[in-house]
């Protein structure tokens, strides 16, 4: 269970990794203490550890910067939800292990706790009651999440054929 952290439509990678800190891509956990601050500047300080970033429509647009997600993932965000997201950022989110996530986020509010289940294809609002309903991954994604991303993935298969059910 995580707290909601809500953000807007069209959060771009400049938005959530700064241009300015630049210099700190090598430095990634330092890095983190800097993601989504011109977004919105108590993000960074303020997240713990299991809360859940909620964008709305093209999440992640902009550049491929390949830290944003790992930055997000970082600091404590363990997923991010949007109505739509940058194809770039969504890959490269499942590509590090940190769940995408597709769904309406119309009716979820700034700090309601909330449950993700991969499997069941479900976000529990715990503060509303409600559950969100959302497409199961294809079962190659669901496999690389599971084991911590594609790095892990490749190491533990050789490749990425999966195994059915």
């Amino acid at each position: 269970m995580g707290r909601a952290w809500k953000f807007g439509d069209n959060i771009s990678t400049d938005l959530i990794a700064a241009g300015r800190y630049y210099h700190l891509r090598s430095n990634l956990p330092e890095l983190a203490k800097h993601v989504l601050e011109d977004a919105r500047a108590d993000f960074a300080p303020g997240v713990k550890a299991g809360d859940v970033v909620v964008g709305g429509r093209n999440f992640g647009k902009g550049s491929s910067r390949e830290h944003a997600p790992v930055i997000i993932k970082l600091a404590g965000t363990r997923a991010v939800l949007a109505k739509s997201f940058a194809r770039i950022f969504y890959r490269n989110a499942i590509n590090i292990g940190l769940p995408a996530i597709v769904v309406d986020t119309d009716r979820i509010d700034e700090g309601d706790d909330l449950d993700v289940d991969l499997e069941k294809g479900v976000v529990h609002d715990r503060t509303k009651g409600i559950d969100l309903t959302f497409p199961s991954l294809p079962p190659v994604m669901a496999r690389i999440l599971e084991e911590g991303g594609l790095v892990e993935y490749i190491k533990n298969h050789g490749d990425l054929v999966v195994d059915a059910p």
